[in-house]
């Protein structure tokens, strides 16, 4: 059995500072390395700290960075923390990786994935019945992106398999949670805008053009 890594010899418990300096700087290390977010349950077993004082340095290490107007920010999204490039330098950051992108969702695939994400836990059949379409070739793509995941079964008849978002799909947004989603009403047109779909749209009759019959004199 492989022997876990010594620790450093940590300062005396008497320089808070000090000690919560070496604990702060652990976090960072730990975050760097991480390739998705770090929980601050696991930070804290491992620094032998409670969750809440993790959290509370998190914070304070977000907000220096804030302060010094870094490129990178500190943010927990999907139950934890990472750090990622700052939104408003954006159009740098897409320039840099532009030629190393995936292939983007396609619309079909986005529209899935919503009503995944908004319906959740739902089968492929409550799927079909939303969109209209067999949706069983898009979920494979958003299973296979890691978006979705079986997440359970339905206690109907046939079970039908359930389907929601994974952290993944949190990551991806940002997110810390699916509550953090915005409020679907947010994309709903209001009422006096579906009245004037509604009259764009109904077909109003053609007035006959008057026959022979109509014009013949008296």
């Amino acid at each position: 059995m492989m022997n876990e890594p010594d620790l450093p010899d940590l300062p005396d418990l008497s320089d808070l500072s000090t000690l919560e300096s070496e604990f702060m700087r652990a976090i960072e290390a730990m975050v760097m390395v991480a390739h998705e977010p770090v929980a601050p349950e696991l930070m804290a077993q491992l620094l032998e700290q409670p969750v809440s004082t993790v959290e509370r340095w998190c914070q304070e290490l977000a907000e220096r960075y804030r302060q010094a107007h870094h490129g990178f920010e500190l943010v927990r999204v999907a139950g934890g923390f990472r750090f990622q490039t700052c939104g408003d330098l954006s159009p740098y950051v897409e320039r840099f990786v532009l030629n190393e992108q995936h292939a983007r969702l396609s619309g079909a695939a986005l529209e899935t994935l919503a009503i995944v994400a908004y319906k959740q836990p739902i089968s492929r059949a409550q799927v079909a019945s939303i969109r209209g379409v067999d949706p069983d070739g898009v979920l494979r793509t958003l299973s296979a992106r890691g978006y979705i995941a079986e997440v359970g079964r339905d206690t109907g008849p046939g079970q039908a398999v359930l389907f929601g978002t994974t952290p993944a799909f949190l990551d991806k947004l940002g997110l810390d949670s699916v509550d953090d989603l915005p409020s679907i009403t947010e994309f709903i047109p209001g009422a006096d805008v579906v009245e004037a779909l509604e009259h764009g749209l109904r077909v109003h009759p053609v007035a006959e053009a008057p026959t022979v019959d109509d014009v013949r004199p008296d």
